[in-house]
């Protein structure tokens, strides 16, 4: 269940971003980026206040995504029900994951690792630059690991 409820909040996270910045291309998205690691760096307060203000100037944009994540999500939910326990689509989301989310640990608390899910959040309240590239290796290491690899770290970490 926290699988799904996680994987959910993922597919949200992307429409919303698409529904965002889909038009107005990289610049814009790196601008973001650069933003909201200047607000991240002192504490999450800042975090809520950017969030508090994104929903206030973008309410349409966030009822949108929300509406649209409930049919892909229980498409997606659904269509793969079977393959959703298999270890090459947890490999997969956990990839998906920390690409987008990694900074947050997303991918760590998909696949069990709460400890190393909140350490994620401490470093993101510390110095959010390092907890990207740390997601991103995350990444990395998930997408050149072979399924047998992946489970057996996975169940051992």
């Amino acid at each position: 269940m926290f699988k799904k409820i996680i994987l959910i909040i993922a597919i949200f996270v992307v429409i919303l971003l698409a529904l965002s910045f889909g038009e107005a291309a990289f610049g814009q998205v790196f601008a973001w980026i650069s933003r909201l690691t200047g607000l991240l760096i002192h504490n999450f307060g800042d975090l809520f206040a950017a969030i508090g203000a994104y929903l206030r100037a973008h309410t349409g944009k966030v009822l949108l995504a929300l509406l649209l994540t409930i049919p892909v999500s229980l498409w997606i939910l659904r269509s793969h029900r079977d393959t959703l326990g298999r270890p090459t689509s947890q490999r997969r989301i956990a990839i998906f994951l920390a690409i987008f989310l990694g900074w947050l640990g997303a991918h760590r608390f998909f696949l069990g690792q709460v400890g190393w899910g909140i350490g994620f959040l401490f470093i993101t309240w510390i110095f959010i630059p390092l907890a990207v590239v740390l997601g991103l290796i995350d990444a990395v290491r998930y997408l050149f690991m072979d399924d047998e690899t992946f489970v057996a770290t996975q169940l051992h970490a």
